[in-house]
């Protein structure tokens, strides 16, 4: 089932139109209540990054719903050069480069880890199966941080200023700049770090609505405009474009816009569309969409459980409508169904193997 399909079901169904923006309404409120009920496997994304210097924050991803894991760990490449045959190397670069990691690169032996390192001498455990040239990469092993609440590692680790090998994190909240958020939710690392690691991410992630064409982000101002009202207007309408619904906060000052930030991303739209304002006064101003979530209007939910996604909409439209109880009920109980098929897959099946769990059983009656 793709978007176009659930729309005409579910305007069949309750022989109702509704307008675009309450049909994503109540598209967005179904995905939303079905991706907080189940954790489906089939669902998981693994991000890497960095972990800063003396800083004890680290970004969560825009579509973070849950941790599965964070990982922390050292990480340096630089160029080297070595004979084949000796267990040593000769680095450009000593800097994050410790005993214990593992090395990898052209000429280097299979297995080799950093024995010790003396300036820019590398001994390595294994002798170089050939001649090392270009770049070689040194990682040090992953370490799980443990998750933690935000006081626990406040206590824990009372000074920011005192530093090292992180081993706790704990979900602290939106990253603010300049007044204004610039990330929903972000990590409060313990100890702040003493130097910069690379860290994967495991987690559980809300996907890529059915909805197509909405915005995700905007392009930099391309007109600022001239001869508008100065003030901060918040969700403003959006027009122009393929697509509609789409709304952002504007900052005017001296005449033209100076700030865009996307309030809502619409429907419809494709990457490259020019968007402007519609105001009694001032003209001119415009600005590009940078990308969108997808053009296709499917999505894994809708190719493998239409039924819940089709049964949790025409729960949030016969709520809007006030419908007759029967019908929520119906509707609400048919949901519950199809909630719970995918319930038996997502929390069940997908998380357990015949080798070791047996295959599933249903008792003979």
């Amino acid at each position: 089932m793709n978007y176009y399909q659930l729309v005409t079901a579910v305007q069949d169904y309750t022989e109702n139109t509704f307008s675009s923006v309450d049909i994503n309404t109540f598209i967005e409120q179904a995905e939303q209540r079905i991706y907080n009920d189940i954790q489906f496997p089939s669902l998981r994304k693994n991000v890497t990054g960095t972990v800063n210097s003396s800083n004890p924050y680290l970004s969560a991803p825009t579509d973070y719903l849950s941790t599965y894991s964070l990982a922390v760990y050292s990480k340096a490449s630089t160029t080297a050069t070595g004979s084949s045959g000796l267990n040593v190397i000769t680095v450009s670069s000593p800097s994050g480069i410790v005993a214990g990691q593992n090395v990898t690169g052209t000429g280097i032996g299979a297995g080799a880890t950093v024995l010790g390192i003396v300036g820019t001498t590398v001994t390595l455990n294994v002798a170089n199966s050939a001649s090392v040239t270009g770049t070689v990469t040194f990682q040090g092993p992953y370490q799980y941080l443990l998750n933690k609440d935000v006081n626990f590692i406040r206590e824990a680790f009372p000074y920011p200023g005192v530093t090292g090998f992180p081993t706790h994190y704990a979900i602290f909240g939106p990253t603010v700049s300049s007044g204004n958020i610039t990330n929903e939710l972000s990590f409060l690392l313990g100890p702040t770090p003493d130097t910069s690691y690379s860290a994967e991410l495991h987690y559980y992630y809300y996907p890529p609505s059915i909805i197509p064409g909405i915005i995700t982000s905007l392009s930099s101002i391309v007109a600022s405009g001239s001869n508008y009202a100065n003030g901060t207007y918040y969700n403003q309408a959006l027009t122009g474009g393929t697509g509609s619904g789409a709304s952002a906060t504007l900052v005017i000052a001296g005449g033209v816009v100076t700030s865009v930030i996307l309030e809502t991303g619409g429907t419809g739209y494709v990457a490259g569309d020019t968007l402007s304002i519609s105001t009694s006064v001032g003209s001119g101003f415009a600005i590009n969409v940078s990308s969108i979530n997808q053009g296709t209007g499917t999505t894994w939910l809708a190719d493998n459980y239409d039924a819940a996604i089709l049964y949790g909409t025409l729960v949030e439209a016969i709520t809007f409508m006030k419908g007759e109880q029967d019908l929520v009920v119906l509707y609400d109980g048919k949901y519950k169904e199809a909630l719970g098929q995918a319930k038996r897959l997502g929390d069940g099946l997908e998380r357990q193997d015949a080798y070791r769990s047996g295959q599933y059983r249903q008792q003979v009656t």
